[in-house]
């Protein structure tokens, strides 16, 4: 067994800004259409997902980046969240998040756990809600 069943590829890739209008201008001018865009409770962070073809990225404001070509995440995209998170859990994986987490992201939020990984990588297993 493994998360193969409950995930049906990337979702996202996290890219943390000091200047999020200047990182949403980049992109657009690369072609990516901005999806949507938010702000996180806890600090009223702005928050956009900017998507070309496949490819989907979230961009937020945290203060600066500080290192070339950082990221922060990758996500998942996870069909059933909770059973992802108890075979994660169960298979002794370090679990980053205090357990599965909610965002007001999208039409009707998401779902999230965050993982570590063997070198400080930090992936994320995210379902949005229906």
């Amino acid at each position: 067994m493994s998360v193969v069943q409950w995930t049906t590829g990337i979702q996202h890739i996290g890219i943390p800004t000091s200047d999020i209008e200047t990182t949403i201008r980049f992109y657009e001018g690369l072609g990516f259409q901005t999806m949507h865009t938010n702000q996180v409770p806890a600090n009223q962070a702005k928050v956009a997902f900017l998507q070309l073809g496949n490819l989907m990225i979230e961009t937020y404001a945290e203060g600066g980046n500080g290192i070339d070509g950082a990221i922060n995440h990758f996500a998942l995209n996870c069909t059933d969240i909770q059973a992802a998170y108890a075979w994660i859990c169960e298979q002794g994986y370090k679990v980053l998040s205090n357990g599965i987490e909610e965002l007001p992201f999208w039409e009707k939020g998401v779902a999230f756990f965050i993982i570590e990984g063997p070198n400080k990588e930090r992936i994320e297993f995210c379902e949005r809600k229906q």
